[in-house]
């Protein structure tokens, strides 16, 4: 190899510099800098192409000479020295970032995220993720082990501590368990760690009941007296209208307390056999199910009488059970004034008896649903209607083949229904016979 320096220095701007003994390698002039070129045809065209090596004189003539001796072979391999050239310029990738440690409380985490405030109504979300977070809160030690590294004894321990309310460990037992479901099946923890929640103290967690004056009244499946249907129905005017209107339309109607508050006007109708409420199936309980349909419930009766008188004194929230706020009236806000009217409840001991105490103790709304779901049985009405009325899916065979509706069915037996329940009230206010 042999490079005039003294030449390189006199190179006018378009001209150019020969290196012997390095065939193509080349000194470029331009107007304002001088590089070397390396000249070759393309192994890929045969066409003659042209590369920049480097700038002089910051890059040495023994340099470029060591790229151009290095270009050559690749091309002589195949390779474009252009495009061998570009590779390696290219910015170096960072060494890669070390792997995210996926604790419980990012596996926690993605399943709040990723399932149950997708797939959960609003107030079902809210529920859950205060019931997770405040689990992880509780438990800082659990939140920060590996989710690889969750032992069954862990697991244990952490229901094991949550017995005293069996029924909010159960729900957690529930979520923890999908939640390591979910990891497992996004890869995001090897198939081979078990998910130890869903075989852990079965039948062991289980409800002790309501509180009641401190203390738990076991499992009861109430359901009222028609003694004591007959007293209720008599004792609604002592109630507020909200109370004495949604007390109505549970018995009346056998609908569930979210639905009977998230009522509009647009969902009644007038059709040619009387009026009709239909409840868009994603305000049901059965919404998730994808055979699921509007539930259909005829109005009879003092339920007829309600949701017209409400209609027409339609408040702006569009609900026909809006509070004095202006608000919905929620099926919480209902259950909590019907407990605070029970004898046991504190608020009824601040107001030194002012008689307002329901007559009939010791009942839920839900058992309003169940005791009319009771009378519908007495009075005779087929199980498949009953259950129709009530919003309950079929069993799946014969979901699969029965299209009926039932709408004539539900008609008549609510009617029938509505003339117990008028006829229990008559009862009651007569007087008793010497």
């Amino acid at each position: 190899m042999f490079f005039d320096v003294r030449a390189a220095k006199q190179l006018q701007p378009g001209e150019h510099l020969v290196v012997d003994g390095c065939e193509g390698l080349r000194l470029v002039a331009s107007a304002s800098k001088m590089t070397w070129t390396y000249r070759y045809k393309s192994p890929a065209s045969g066409l003659m192409k042209q590369t920049a090596i480097g700038p002089y004189p910051k890059m040495r003539a023994s340099e470029a000479a060591a790229v151009w001796e290095t270009l050559r072979a690749k091309r002589a391999e195949g390779v474009d020295p252009k495009e061998y050239l570009r590779q390696q310029r290219k910015p170096a990738a960072p060494p890669p970032a070390a792997a995210e440690v996926f604790t419980v409380r990012r596996l926690v985490q993605d399943y709040i995220t990723h399932h149950i405030e997708h797939e959960r109504k609003a107030a079902g979300a809210t529920a859950a993720r205060r019931a997770l977070e405040k689990l992880l809160e509780e438990e800082p030690e659990f939140a920060e082990m590996l989710a690889t590294g969750v032992t069954r004894s862990t697991c244990f321990n952490i229901l094991e501590a949550r017995k005293a309310t069996p029924t909010a460990a159960q729900k957690l037992r529930s979520m923890l368990g999908a939640a390591w479901a979910r990891a497992l099946d996004a890869g995001r923890i090897d198939e081979d760690v078990p998910n130890w929640w869903p075989t852990l103290m079965k039948g062991k967690l289980k409800s002790k009941g309501k509180i009641v004056g401190g203390e738990h009244q076991g499992q009861q499946r109430r359901v009222l007296r028609d003694d004591e249907v007959g007293a209720l129905l008599n004792w609604l005017p002592n109630m507020h209208e909200l109370g004495r209107d949604v007390t109505v339309m549970y018995l009346w109607t056998n609908a569930r307390g979210v639905e009977i508050c998230g009522m509009r006007p647009e969902f009644i109708t007038k059709e040619s056999d009387g009026w009709w409420w239909t409840v868009p199936k994603a305000m049901t309980k059965n919404a998730r199910f994808a055979n699921a349909v509007d539930l259909r419930v005829p109005l009879i009766g003092r339920a007829l009488e309600i949701v017209q008188r409400r209609i027409k004194a339609l408040g702006n929230s569009g609900l026909l059970f809006e509070d004095a706020r202006g608000e919905q009236y929620t099926q919480h806000d209902f259950s909590t004034y019907i407990y605070h009217l029970q004898p046991y409840s504190a608020k009824v001991a601040r107001r030194e008896g002012d008689g307002l105490v329901l007559p009939v103790t010791h009942w839920t709304p839900h058992n309003l649903r169940r005791t009319s779901r009771t009378v519908l049985a007495a009075l005779g009405c087929p199980r498949e209607i009953a259950e129709a009325i009530l919003g309950h899916l079929p069993p799946v065979i014969e979901g699969t083949y029965n299209s009926h509706t039932y709408d004539a069915e539900r008609r008549l037996w609510l009617t029938r229904l509505a003339k117990h329940l008028e006829r229990l009230a008559r009862q009651a206010r007569a007087p008793a016979r010497p």
